[in-house]
């Protein structure tokens, strides 16, 4: 499974990054950055829960 994202729909809002801080990390304006596009089988959950919380739908998993 793979996390990606779509940061011309990010708005920075960082509720993505509370879900899954060991995916996501925020920049110094709030902004979302996938530091791990391949999601460990123990994380899958929290990664569909992570691109859930987006009120932008600027994350999406794959796979």
């Amino acid at each position: 499974m793979k996390l990606l994202l779509d940061a011309t729909l990010c708005n920075g809002y960082g509720l993505c990054q509370e879900n899954t801080p060991e995916l996501v990390e925020l920049d110094e304006w709030g902004y979302a950055n996938v530091v791990a596009v391949d999601v460990p089988p123990a994380a899958e959950d929290r990664a569909r829960a992570c691109v859930e919380s987006c009120p932008n739908s600027a994350l999406r998993v794959e796979g």
